[in-house]
């Protein structure tokens, strides 16, 4: 089993950065494919950034392309998102989410995602 817990997020004005952590425990983690996803009152979850298990591909949502990254720690365990340029948009819950069955590119549907964590809220004020 795998285990993500995020932390980072917070209330932040528009034009400003956060950087969201996600640390997974659990050995299959290692070898995940792992992602954030978000989620604004109301609306359906929507994907943001997801990696392969090594790190070597990238995959972007168009909505945070250019402005978000996402980076992976092996050794830690351990996936980043740094967020700059946030707008009020942005306000959601993220999650991690990580699948050991997934490409990078697989990680972009929500759907049957074969971990989850609780999620961290972001809020951007105007």
């Amino acid at each position: 089993q795998v285990q993500l817990v995020e932390s980072g997020g917070g209330l932040v004005q528009a034009g400003g950065s956060l950087r969201l952590s996600c640390a997974a425990s659990g050995r299959a983690a290692s070898s995940a494919s792992m992602g954030w996803f978000r989620q604004a009152p109301g609306a359906g979850r929507e994907f943001v950034a997801a990696l392969s298990w090594t790190g070597g591909s990238t995959v972007y949502g168009d909505s945070v392309k250019g402005r978000f990254t996402i980076s992976r720690d092996v050794i830690k365990n351990s996936v980043y998102l740094q967020m700059d340029s946030l707008q009020p948009e942005d306000t959601a819950v993220y999650y991690c989410a990580a699948d050991r069955r997934r490409t990078a590119q697989e990680m972009r549907v929500p759907r049957d995602m074969e971990y989850w964590g609780k999620g961290t809220l972001v809020t951007v004020s105007s």
